[in-house]
């Protein structure tokens, strides 16, 4: 009886993924996954925002951990994504056994890492965060942070492949419940720890804490309540191939921001010479930044279970009037938002730090980043595109671009030629060569597809 019911659920999903119109499918599933990110995102700039009254010390370290917090979202992804749009393949070949061996095997993975990171974390906490780019005045505020975003970490990571597999299925909506409750907890708990109860940097560290581990939980509700592949050890597979095809699938989201990791630690280290009020400054325009890139994202990630299940059914024309509508939907988004952040830069700079020093140095990088910006709705989708038909190479390569191969050595030369505001100009340069390099690819899976 469950086998049947498990079954009839497998066609019901393989009909709406394959049958339902497209621009109703991947709203359906990019706007749930759209709000979810932008509610993770609230963690970061809830932080920043409340901290933002203690001074540019403490709300430098926010920006420090941002990129501790971007590496252990790395490795989620690579699992996450890994894992889901194998979850996607098989059930569209309606095999939900074997897309519970990926869940489950990616699930597990996670936390076990997760502890390892959390262990290793607290051990080295306090040069780790020098090597982020802790000046000595910041060093105090940072260590306070980063001990609860590393006591978080199992829950982080668990919760972000819980989140994905969800998506992969095509319940955008349930990974959208779990991610949000979590969010908006974190900006109440940020009221009170930091605002009322006086607890500063620590308090905001234990909100983070706190809210991730309440998504975590819901997360998990859902998604044993709901998902056609199941969690369980007895999935875990002992098989070296199924965690090499993970990975090998995954790896392009483990670069895309690992490598955004590497890259904000080497600015917050050349940021750092400019004082306090500088790396503050590079910390906002990281979570505007961050914030704008959630609508290309997650309207992407929409994309993503789409192009996995109708590619593997050899829907081809399907699937690219699939990534043209991405594209345009990601673009209107980005676009309205990011003229609203070029005119009111500084205003959006006052939003988290009133300190003239920091509003001088921020409103032009908002400015600049606004314009790299509207290149997103280019590179972001078509990476997607060749991860999701697991076309891990060209995906690798491209997703090398924005925070390696185009930005580090624009970064080292920028900030050489032109010191504080050569490190301004970086990332949105690096964006402008990333949208142009992803075009040639784009027109190549167009060419290579033209028969469907």
């Amino acid at each position: 009886m469950k086998e049947g019911t498990n079954l009839k659920k497998s066609v019901s999903n393989y009909e709406r993924m394959t049958q339902t119109p497209i621009v109703k499918l991947i709203v359906s599933l990019g706007i749930p996954t759209t709000i979810s990110m932008l509610v993770s995102n609230i963690y970061n700039m809830a932080d920043t925002y409340f901290v933002g009254g203690l001074g540019e010390s403490a709300q430098g370290a926010t920006g420090i951990l941002f990129t501790l917090q971007t590496i252990i979202q790395a490795i989620a992804f690579m699992l996450g994504h890994g894992s889901g749009t194998y979850v996607s393949k098989e059930l569209a070949e309606r095999n939900p056994r074997r897309a519970s061996t990926y869940v489950s095997t990616a699930f597990f993975t996670g936390g076990a890492v997760g502890i390892v990171l959390m262990t290793a974390g607290l051990i080295f906490l306090e040069p780790f965060v020098t090597f982020l780019g802790s000046t000595r005045t910041i060093l105090p505020y940072a260590k306070d942070y980063g001990m609860w975003i590393l006591i978080a970490c199992p829950f982080l990571i668990m919760s972000l492949i819980l989140n994905n597999n969800l998506r992969y299925e095509g319940k955008a909506v349930y990974a959208m419940v779990g991610l949000t409750s979590g969010g908006l907890l974190n900006v109440l708990l940020d009221y009170i720890f930091v605002k009322r109860c006086g607890l500063g940097v620590y308090g905001a560290g234990m909100a983070t804490a706190i809210s991730q581990v309440v998504s975590f939980s819901l997360l998990l509700i859902m998604f044993v309540t709901t998902a056609e592949s199941k969690l369980s050890v007895r999935y875990v597979s002992r098989e070296a191939g199924i965690y090499a095809s993970i990975v090998r699938v995954g790896f392009p989201s483990l670069i895309r921001q690992g490598l955004t990791s590497l890259s904000n630690g080497i600015l917050n280290n050349l940021t750092k010479q400019y004082g306090d009020a500088a790396i503050a400054a590079m910390s906002i325009v990281n979570r505007y930044s961050s914030f704008l890139m959630c609508f290309t994202l997650g309207i992407g990630q929409g994309f993503q279970p789409f192009a996995a299940f109708n590619y593997q059914t050899k829907n081809y024309t399907r699937v690219k009037k699939g990534l043209y509508f991405t594209m345009a939907m990601s673009f209107v988004f980005v676009g309205i938002l990011a003229t609203t952040g070029f005119i009111f830069a500084d205003d959006v700079v006052r939003m988290f730090q009133k300190v003239k020093e920091v509003i001088d140095v921020g409103t032009p990088a908002v400015r600049y980043a606004s314009v790299g910006l509207l290149f997103s709705p280019f590179f972001c989708p078509i990476n997607m595109l060749f991860q999701s038909t697991r076309n891990a190479k060209i995906a690798s390569f491209l997703a090398l671009l924005r925070s390696g191969i185009a930005l580090l050595p624009v970064l080292f030369v920028a900030s050489r030629i032109g010191g504080l505001t050569g490190i301004q100009l970086s990332q949105p340069i690096s964006d402008i060569i990333t949208g142009l390099v992803n075009i040639p690819f784009l027109l190549y899976f167009i060419k290579k597809h033209k028969e469907a």
